[in-house]
């Protein structure tokens, strides 16, 4: 086999090293998160603001992560940078949302999720030929739609607060793990 072809096969492994890597960091970052949520929500309403401002702003961090980790390879930017526009305008949004309280905080959060979601999925759909292990992720878009209009329909019912984004993110955090899991076997071929 020559190098130019090791390099070539090499590429899609370290890509996937790269993901694996990426998810299981977020994964922990979701659970520290929902954990600070459930530590904080009755008794620091500063502290639950900060960490609703931290979470888009975190996904639009991970997302810089991901096109690193995937070092160009074509077909995954435009979502990508799509989603750090979209992640950007959240981060914002949900400044300007903590001021008018919780219904338009769970409005901002319903429809980052339907974007981002259907980013997600569309993601999940370009890698699984190059990369395998992203049925998780395509869940994970889809689950996200639908969690999103679940939250717009919520921030109507002044019963529904934050526990239930923290909930989403607890989903989200199991899915990123199954995914790391799954990739398993592109990261590391000869096991």
């Amino acid at each position: 086999m020559s190098t130019s072809s090791t390099a070539t096969l090499s590429a899609p492994v370290q890509t996937a090293q790269a993901i694996r890597s990426l998810y299981f960091v977020r994964a922990a970052f979701s659970v520290v998160w929902v954990s600070l949520v459930f530590l904080f929500i009755k008794s620091s309403p500063t502290a639950t603001a900060v960490l609703l401002l931290l979470y888009p702003a975190w996904d639009v961090l991970a997302t810089f992560g991901d096109i690193r980790a995937n070092r160009g390879t074509g077909g995954t930017l435009l979502p990508q940078y799509v989603n750090i526009v979209v992640g950007s305008i959240t981060t914002v949004a949900v400044g300007l949302a903590l001021r008018q309280g919780i219904p338009a905080v769970l409005l901002v959060f319903g429809v980052w999720a339907v974007l981002t979601g259907l980013i997600q999925l569309l993601l999940g759909l370009r890698r699984r030929s190059q990369l395998g292990g992203q049925w998780p992720m395509m869940l994970s878009g889809g689950q996200s739609v639908l969690a999103g209009v679940l939250f717009v329909v919520q921030a109507h019912d002044p019963t529904k607060g934050i526990t239930n984004v923290a909930g989403y993110s607890a989903v989200g955090a199991i899915y990123f793990l199954i995914a790391a899991l799954r990739l398993r076997k592109s990261a590391h071929p000869t096991e």
